[in-house]
């Protein structure tokens, strides 16, 4: 049979692994039994594109994922050229086709009510310096939505606080201004005060630092944050680029339309930022959903 000599192809010629052997002869063999039951008189000579994209479109209806389709029909197009290069057929009906995209997960982010909670509850934090540094680095993260390589890099000099505005290096060190509120003027000025008086011969231009007065890391930061959302939150991710997510969402959640939203997140296509809306609609069917008699 075609399809067994390919498997020894893909075992003995390739060094192909077992278990990808076995993924791949499942696949031909679901595929096979696919199409014998369309018509009984097809055949691996005779079947098409369509009956190809057919099968996947079976697969979707069933529940299956686009990666798993996919992995289906890379077997399937492997097949193909096995055969084409032995003669075995005469055609390759899979080379044009395409697999499904797949679908991207929809970001994690903290909702505003416990976004508010933590920072606005004064139980939440200690007196310590430690813990203004932490609140300090949630509302930075919060309000200005910056990555997490971008607030490690943040030096003093990139806080102007007469327009309240940000200088973020992003990535490929371009540059970007970002605004920022009374609120986190009074909280960086706060931090600051408290951090000049606990280092105050510190060798570094960085705005945030850690224990020993230098630059603060990114392992430490993600420490911070974890520890932080963990204060309101139950969800397992709890990272900077969560919160970044949670300033994303609160600002269309709010009116801020997608475009000024790729800007301030430093997005090079508004494609990317458009993820976040897909998360505000889930947020609506929900709202939807528990509000509506009928629904």
């Amino acid at each position: 049979m075609m399809t067994e000599d390919f498997l020894n192809y893909l075992r003995y010629e390739r060094n192909r692994s077992e278990l990808t052997v076995s993924n791949y002869g499942r696949s031909l063999r679901d595929f096979e039994a696919y199409f014998k039951n369309r018509d009984s008189q097809l055949s691996w000579e005779s079947v098409d594109s369509d009956i190809i994209r057919d099968w996947m479109e079976s697969m979707m209806d069933k529940g299956d994922m686009a990666s798993t389709v996919n992995n289906c029909l890379s077997a399937v197009r492997s097949f193909f050229r096995f055969a084409l290069s032995r003669k075995l057929v005469d055609r390759d009906p899979s080379h044009l086709i395409r697999g499904p995209k797949k679908q991207k997960p929809l970001p994690y982010f903290v909702r505003e009510r416990e976004m508010d909670r933590l920072i606005d509850l004064p139980e939440m934090w200690g007196d310590s310096y430690a813990e203004l540094r932490a609140r300090t680095i949630i509302i930075i993260f919060y309000e200005t939505g910056i990555r997490l390589a971008e607030l490690v890099g943040l030096d003093d000099d990139d806080v102007d606080f007469a327009t309240h505005q940000l200088k973020v290096t992003g990535k490929r060190n371009k540059q970007r201004i970002v605004p920022f509120g009374k609120e986190l003027e009074e909280t960086i000025r706060k931090y600051m005060q408290q951090r000049d008086e606990l280092h105050p011969a510190r060798d570094s231009k960085a705005l945030i630092v850690g224990d020993k007065g230098l630059r603060i890391t990114r392992n430490q930061v993600e420490r911070i944050v974890n520890t932080s959302l963990a204060r309101t939150t139950t969800q397992k991710k709890r990272s900077p680029h969560v919160l970044r997510h949670s300033f994303a969402t609160a600002m269309l959640n709010n009116g801020a339309d997608l475009e000024s939203v790729r800007k301030l997140l430093g997005h090079e296509s508004v494609a990317t930022t458009e993820i976040y809306t897909h998360t505000t609609f889930e947020q609506l069917k929900r709202v939807y959903e528990n509000a509506h008699p009928r629904a």
